[in-house]
């Protein structure tokens, strides 16, 4: 009979709880990407216009309604950065369990009364509440990583549910474009909010802390805690923050690549659905082909250029070097996308879009 492996007589509990954050995280994406499909819904578009679905929309309506997209975009963009604030206080006071259970149950009712809003002004709430919600997403999971993982698995744990992010998107891409044009937008956004109380009650059901967690051996418990008590890990004050460098080097990075980050997100279906460029264009139940291309392929280049900063390492760079050499390579690899706009060739655009996203 084989000796079991020291996996065994560790346990394995702390990946179920890592698989949680998983499905927490892809339905989070979900949810806030339903709304870049049901923008290209002809009855969602008479409905936020107010005009009656029999009554053809003229280009001057078209132009409306971006302008009214632009803003509930906006709105959620808002309140989503706001949110972080909430989100990190509230978990600090009232703990993780509760606090992420607050988030996951506000998003997804949130993501319901999307579809229950007639008007522009009521989606403009749904979607700030939607924002205020899905904020607490992130610090949740990375506080949860925290406690339930020793420093050398933290960044394959973190790596696993932040790959929900991307898996979500594709899902979206897949399953949206189906639901709308079977049961309608609103169908839409209530089915995918509705999901996420089923992660809400199997967080509730498996998250305690390790050290209070019935089903967690004493041999996990070890190996979790095994770096004790870190220094490190004491709250740094704000104004010691700000004097960091490499915090405004951060801030600054992530200023310049995620507005670009969610404007791909938000608006490359209606990109592929409008472009007058173009010598085809997409329709609701075509737009998902190429999201999902896109975003495939954005999953690979995370991984490509992982590796290749490894790789550089390996042969003897620096770790500074290698990393901002294979920086230096994804920007690069972002310029070409000037040209998605101008050619004619849908495919071209596809696969412009797709480097770009590979390299951020």
């Amino acid at each position: 009979m084989s000796s079991p492996t020291v996996t065994e007589k560790i346990g394995r509990y702390r990946w179920r709880i890592c698989m949680v954050l998983f499905l927490a995280t892809t339905i989070n994406y979900i949810d806030r990407n339903v709304f870049s499909f049901t923008m290209l819904d002809t009855a969602f578009r008479h409905q936020m216009l107010g005009i009656p679905e029999s009554q053809p929309l003229t280009e001057a309506d078209l132009r409306l309604f971006k302008e009214k997209m632009s803003f509930l975009d906006s709105i959620f963009k808002y309140c989503y950065a706001f949110g972080f604030l909430l989100a990190g206080y509230m978990i600090d006071r009232i703990g993780i369990r509760r606090g992420y259970a607050v988030s996951i149950g506000g998003w997804s009712l949130a993501a319901v009364l999307h579809g229950l809003v007639h008007t522009v002004p009521g989606m403009a709430w749904a979607r700030g509440l939607l924002g205020v919600g899905e904020a607490g997403n992130f610090p949740s999971a990375i506080k949860t990583t925290s406690e339930w993982f020793p420093k050398k698995e933290r960044s394959f744990a973190t790596g696993i549910f932040n790959a929900g992010a991307n898996v979500g998107i594709i899902l979206t891409a897949v399953c949206v474009p189906f639901i709308i044009s079977h049961w309608g937008w609103r169908a839409s956004f209530i089915v995918t909010g509705a999901v996420g109380t089923f992660v809400l009650f199997w967080w509730l059901a498996v998250y305690r802390k390790p050290e209070e967690h019935p089903k967690l051996s004493s041999e996990e418990l070890a190996y979790i805690q095994q770096d004790g008590p870190q220094a490190s890990d004491a709250p740094v004050k704000w104004r010691h923050l700000i004097g960091y460098r490499a915090t405004w080097a951060f801030a600054i990075a992530k200023f310049m690549t995620d507005a670009i980050w969610w404007f791909y997100l938000t608006w490359l279906p209606t990109f592929f659905n409008d472009n007058d460029a173009f010598t085809t264009k997409l329709d609701l139940k075509q737009v998902g082909i190429p999201f999902l291309v896109i975003y495939l392929i954005s999953d690979g280049g995370s991984i490509f250029f992982g590796w290749l900063a490894t790789k550089f390492i390996g042969m003897g760079w620096s770790v500074n070097k290698a990393r901002k050499v294979t920086m230096l390579i994804c920007a690069v690899c972002v310029v070409p996308i000037v040209f998605a706009s101008m050619t004619s060739s849908i495919t071209v655009a596809i696969a412009l879009i797709a480097l770009a996203t590979a390299a951020h």
